[in-house]
């Protein structure tokens, strides 16, 4: 009997020690991206571009190997036009890590590279729940406004995008766009 408990304690020490290094690399994943939107704030436009990159990155990791490679799938899929092949290694992510917001994201850009703005608003929705820094989903939430005929939504959400990232490609533009349109033109 004693050499069945000592081995139950060792199992249990060995989760504790597990969960508790998991526990302490996700909140060295938040600090890390905690820092990277302070820095965003005051960063000029090109090391805006580098300190993006890092949160990408960030974004983008899963945690698990297998996740990690159906997300490059997806995004390969993507960049060959194939959006069906896209939307089902992203649904497959988020079957097994309904957490996990790039896959949400990923999904919801598949879905509007395909025309589909309903389901892709639906997943940016999720993203925006799990990840409420997400300029890339607030910037495509604006886009699919704006194409719907809903500049001043779209006006709304790509200046909440911009208090995120103040140097996002596009929005700007876009915000003096919309901004131009909603005040109208002088004669």
């Amino acid at each position: 009997m004693r050499v069945r408990s000592s081995i139950l304690n060792r199992i249990i020490a060995a989760f504790l020690l597990l969960f508790l290094t998991c526990v302490a690399a996700v909140a060295q994943d938040a600090a890390k991206l905690d820092d990277l939107f302070a820095r965003l704030l005051t960063a000029d436009e090109g090391e805006a571009g580098r300190i993006e990159t890092e949160i990408w990155i960030e974004w983008s990791k899963s945690g698990s190997p297998a996740m990690d490679l159906l997300l490059q799938r997806g995004k390969d899929a993507m960049n060959f036009g194939d959006n069906v092949q896209a939307i089902e290694h992203f649904t497959a992510i988020i079957d097994h890590s309904p957490d996990f917001a790039e896959a949400w994201n990923a999904r919801a850009t598949a879905y509007f590279y395909a025309g589909d703005f309903g389901p892709s608003v639906a997943d940016i929705g999720h993203v925006l729940t799990l990840n409420p820094r997400h300029f890339g989903a607030l910037s495509g939430l604006a886009m699919i406004l704006e194409a719907s005929g809903k500049p001043e939504r779209a006006l709304e959400v790509y200046r909440a995008a911009l208090a995120i990232h103040p140097h996002l490609a596009g929005a700007t533009e876009a915000v003096d766009r919309l901004a131009t349109g909603a005040e109208g033109q002088e004669l």
